[in-house]
């Protein structure tokens, strides 16, 4: 394998996660799909149920393979043409307000209890921590 120079990454995203596309070019094309997933450091989409290719893990089974963001176009549903096309804004998905992970609300072994948090340790008139007065 020889050299390969770096890709430049695409900083403002005009496809989100929940956004539907069409497949501009591939074995795939013509076809509109549900984009799954963003992959922003390298410059590619998951769309479901397209681009399958074959896993090996046990068996065979289809798995979803990215596409590079250059393959897709952003359409509306309810024309089904391009952005372009119809003149409208499209509005962000709602999925977007969905984290994928989801934030922990549990604490954890090694979070700090509240009572210790709240606890004063510092005196500003003095300058010096509570436990060398």
């Amino acid at each position: 394998m020889g050299w390969k120079a770096a890709q430049k990454l695409i900083q403002n995203w005009k496809i989100l996660r929940g956004d539907n596309v069409m497949i501009i070019r591939g074995k795939d094309r013509g076809e509109i799909g549900l984009v799954k997933r963003v992959i922003r450091s390298q410059n590619r989409l998951i769309v479901e149920g397209k681009n399958l290719g074959q896993g090996h893990e046990g068996g065979i089974f289809s798995v979803e393979a990215p596409l590079h963001c250059q393959m897709f176009k952003l359409i509306q549903l309810q024309v089904s043409r391009g952005i372009g096309a119809s003149g409208t804004i499209i509005p962000r998905p709602e999925i977007l307000k969905m984290r994928t992970t989801p934030r922990p609300t549990a604490s954890g072994p090694k979070d700090t209890p509240m009572d210790l948090v709240m606890e004063r340790t510092y005196d500003p008139k003095t300058g010096k921590g509570m436990l060398e007065l």
